[in-house]
């Protein structure tokens, strides 16, 4: 990447004054076709609805938010979550979610630099064991294997892509923290 890239969790207050942006996130991923919860076209009332619901769910301390910019004040163009909210007897656990990469930032290196930036936050947040899911034979999929990810299996027909086409979903496991 040319200029430097900033990544930082954010506040409730934080997201909220970049709600915009991360509206324009999430529509241009769903309108490139990523398998990220959500039928195309995907419009701006739902975007906007689906982030305020994060917002919410980041002030209840249920989750963590990183954002991604070029430079420390531009546009967010990159965004992953750590859902930390489980049952009573997984405190250890935490989902990865929405990895969500512009497109005019992709396959530039933005998707490994979010995905080391989440597993530190989650080890801060004193979490040792990650899933995430992702549709196999993607970008997506072959990052978390690069990156050392553990594939369980693959659960068929598990979901629609956004034009409504049924996929696969492959799903992953990682240990983090001191001695993994």
């Amino acid at each position: 990447m040319s200029e430097a890239i900033a990544i930082q969790a954010l506040t409730a207050e934080a997201m909220t004054a970049r709600l915009e942006e991360f509206c324009d996130l999430l529509i241009d991923c769903v309108d490139g076709g990523a398998s990220v919860g959500f039928m195309a076209p995907l419009s701006a009332e739902r975007a906007r609805e689906f982030w305020l619901g994060i917002i919410a769910s980041l002030e209840r301390g249920e989750r963590i938010v990183l954002a991604a910019t070029r430079g420390s004040g531009g546009p967010v163009i990159g965004s992953v979550q750590l859902v930390l909210a489980q049952a009573d007897n997984q405190p250890h656990h935490g989902d990865v979610s929405k990895m969500l990469v512009h497109s005019s930032a992709r396959r530039q290196g933005l998707g490994a630099l979010l995905l080391a930036a989440i597993e530190t936050a989650a080890i801060e947040a004193g979490k040792t064991l990650l899933v995430l899911d992702t549709v196999p034979g993607t970008v997506a999929d072959r990052l978390y294997q690069r990156a050392g990810w553990t594939p369980i299996g693959i659960i068929p027909g598990f979901a629609l892509m956004p034009d409504g086409a049924p996929c696969d979903t492959r799903v992953f496991w990682r240990r983090v923290g001191p001695g993994n």
